[in-house]
């Protein structure tokens, strides 16, 4: 029989009984000798926002390394805390404003967070959570990018060329490309042979390039570093924040990781505030239903409801009502999943359902809080859609939203949820349903005539609202011309796509007294529509028409969001 000694394998539990038995030693150090608590990080996480606030060279120097921060509170780890430098550096943090609480830990933990200095952005950071890119960066990479791929092109050329911190520089490359080309989202999808990356646009996915997994395992860590995601956890869904600040602008960038079968899906959501400050006149919103829209949201009373699919624009809506009635004089507060954009003097709230404040307990909370005007981000359940109701009846102006397909569907969705229909009459004032289309892009659109098939489409619909008396020519569109449409064929403003923006088309049923009269009755979506046709106020169809006629968008993007079948 041969014995096989493996030298490297002894050495290595030698190696691991050494380090256990330091583990063992700092703590009894730190207990008997210090009186401060021991931990172990090589089995922690450690907060790269945390890690910002003291340079390597001097943590390497003193032997400390910051690992956690939450608030301003600080936790630090010390090899020997009696050094006079662990005392000058503690009151330096402490004169910034930071609560610092010491921790005895090994010099192998100490090695694990200092190698975490190196997966830091080159970037400069201002503060913690926060990545700072040069304004000249940005307007560089603007003066480059024409279209999507040319994102691409400076992606190749940054990889291919020599330098360190490729990685970081990727990622601000992504994340300013984005920027530059207005992306709402950006992609990073592995599949089995590389890794796609994609910009949302105005709603629409746009690949912008593949690359490398050797890459992507780089920039997964890069991003989760950043966003406060754990390396380590690769199995469960993770959710993370961090922001880019250009100059006097702050960009807030919400990050998303789910385990998929060739690695992690990650999605950024660029929240620029920026993009939410849109006027009410600026959303779409014809002149008609724009007046009975503006009169509603100005009472004192009532409850107005918004509907449509995810990405329809409900939450900018919803801001532009509040940021329209906003004054001193009243108090408004907000329950939402999650607090996407922040409004100056509007108490904002965000659901913690795992803390059990879910819409329902942010609801009663507000009103105990005397406000005049609430917005609940969205009603989901039966117990939520009667508390909103009942607000609407005692002198509270009540915003939220509902998924239905249209304005019609509201009614019969609030009798679902077990709303007594006699007290629904006096509470609801206006359902309102949205969904968003992309904008022509007015330096190279040029008029064309509409095929056959899509004058028959238009002469459909127009024909319907002449015959519910709805008056086209208050729309400028005169129902016998000739039907002309829009097209753009793609220039540098509109980095060649033809199409750059959105814009919202709407559909609105006032609460007349014909519409109180069937709510008790329990009526069907088809029998609401047609009491509410002669009002007045165009469906969705017809103003997504009206639109496309005028050369704001195309039919094709009006049809694809809207049934042009449908009653």
């Amino acid at each position: 029989m041969t014995i096989v000694f493996d030298e490297d394998k002894e050495e290595r539990k030698l190696q691991d009984l050494k380090e256990a038995e330091e583990e063992d030693l700092v703590s009894i150090l730190a207990d008997a000798k210090y009186g401060i608590p021991y931990v172990n990080l090589l089995t922690m996480s450690i907060d790269n926002d945390a890690l910002r606030l003291v340079d390597e060279a001097e943590a390497r120097a003193i032997e400390v390394a910051p690992f956690k921060i939450v608030g301003k509170n600080l936790s630090l780890a010390v090899r020997a805390p009696e050094r006079s430098e662990v005392g000058i550096l503690k009151t330096k943090l402490e004169t910034d404003g930071y609560e610092v609480k010491l921790f005895m830990v090994s010099k192998k933990s100490l090695e694990k967070v200092w190698g975490r200095y190196a997966e830091l952005s080159h970037a400069n950071t201002s503060r913690a959570g926060t990545l700072d890119i040069a304004t000249d960066v940005i307007m560089d990479l603007k003066n480059k990018i024409k279209t999507i791929k040319d994102v691409e092109a400076i992606i190749t050329e940054m990889l291919g060329g020599a330098g360190i911190h490729k990685i970081s520089k990727m990622l601000e490359i992504i994340l300013a490309g984005a920027i530059a080309t207005s992306a709402s989202d950006v992609h990073i999808e592995p599949e089995e042979e590389f890794v796609r990356l994609r910009y949302r646009l105005d709603g629409v996915l746009y690949d912008v390039m593949h690359f490398s997994n050797e890459n992507y395992h780089l920039l997964n860590s890069r991003i989760k570093l950043l966003s406060g995601m754990k390396l380590t956890i690769k199995e469960n869904a993770q959710d993370g924040r961090f922001s880019i600040v250009m100059g006097a602008d702050e960009i807030s960038i919400r990050a998303s990781a789910i385990p998929g079968a060739y690695g992690e899906s990650i999605v950024m959501r660029l929240l620029d505030p920026k993009s939410i400050r849109v006027k009410l006149e600026d959303l779409g919103i014809e002149p008609k239903l724009f007046e009975i829209i503006d009169k509603e949201i100005k009472k004192p009373n009532g409850m107005i409801l918004l509907t449509g699919p995810t990405g329809s624009g409900k939450t900018t809506t919803l801001y532009a009502f509040l940021s329209r009635i906003y004054s001193p004089e009243i108090k408004i507060i907000t329950i939402e999943d999650p607090i996407e954009y922040h409004l100056a003097g509007i108490t904002q709230t965000q659901t913690e359902p795992a803390k059990g404040y879910t819409f329902i307990e942010g609801l009663k909370s507000a009103l105990r809080q005397d406000p005049d005007v609430i917005m609940v981000g969205e009603i989901r359940d039966s117990e939520t859609a009667k508390t909103a109701v009942e607000s609407a009846l005692t002198g509270h102006l009540v915003f939220s939203t509902l998924h239905t397909n249209n304005a019609a569907g509201v009614i019969p969705r609030l009798i679902d949820l077990e709303v007594n229909p006699k007290i629904m009459v006096s509470a609801l004032s206006l359902p309102i349903a949205q969904r968003l289309v992309r904008r022509l892009c007015q330096d190279c659109k040029k008029e064309r005539v509409a095929t056959d098939a899509e004058k028959i489409k238009i002469k459909k619909i127009l024909d319907s609202a002449v015959e519910e008396g709805k008056d086209l020519s208050f729309y400028g569109i005169q129902k016998d011309a000739e039907i002309k449409l829009w097209e753009a064929p793609g220039c540098d403003k509109c980095a060649g796509l033809g199409l750059k923006g959105q814009i919202g088309i709407f559909e609105a049923i006032l609460i007349d007294e014909n519409i109180e009269k069937i709510i008790p009755e329990n009526p069907s979506e088809r029998e609401i529509k047609k009491v509410a046709d002669t009002q007045g106020i165009l469906d969705m169809k017809e103003d997504g028409v009206i639109k496309a006629l005028k050369g704001i968008t195309t039919l094709a993007e009006v049809e694809g969001v809207v049934d042009f079948d449908s009653d």
